[in-house]
């Protein structure tokens, strides 16, 4: 059997260096909104250099998050932690539970909700690590402005949304 590569070394110092981040669990959210729904950055764009972005989303029950979209340039997945989530994969819509995981990769169609009357925690990861946050704490304002702006915003961040009518699991 043989196996894949490792990529080439990026760090060429002889001994390591001390550059470790923690993050305490009861580090407050970095965004909350009206409707109880919180969003904590784990691990930026800026902190891991590009590589990677990984968020921890809490929703507030009946939550109805994005409607199907796809990315051109990151690939996203999802960690369920606690609740039921709703995770659509371009095909069907599949109850997921703590511990289930959905991979989408680059152009793969994917919306998700929360159904429930419960909360839900995920996390999200975006690979290549990508400047989401902006798209976090705007997306909301954005929308209610709506139009040009509002597209324009949706293009900067990757995010392309689908008129669903034909897909299945139309949602």
């Amino acid at each position: 059997m043989s196996y894949p590569e490792y990529p080439e070394p990026r760090y060429l110092g002889a001994g390591g260096e001390v550059n470790a981040v923690f993050r305490p669990a009861d580090t407050p959210a970095d965004i909350s909104s009206e409707s109880g729904n919180r969003t904590s950055y784990l691990a930026t764009h800026a902190r891991t250099g590009g590589e990677y972005g990984l968020y921890r989303v809490d929703l507030a029950p009946r939550s109805p998050g994005p409607s199907t979209h796809f990315h051109r340039a990151i690939s996203e997945s999802f960690f369920v932690l606690e609740g039921e989530l709703n995770l659509f994969n371009g095909e069907a819509w599949t109850a997921g539970h703590p511990g289930d995981f959905l991979y989408v990769p680059v152009g793969g169609l994917h919306a998700f909700r929360n159904d429930s009357d419960a909360p839900v925690s995920m996390l999200l990861l975006f690979v290549p690590g990508a400047p989401r946050e902006e798209y976090f704490e705007r997306v909301g304002e954005m929308a209610r402005k709506g139009g040009k702006e509002f597209a324009d915003f949706l293009v900067r961040h990757d995010s392309f949304f689908v008129d669903t009518e034909g897909f299945p699991g139309k949602t």
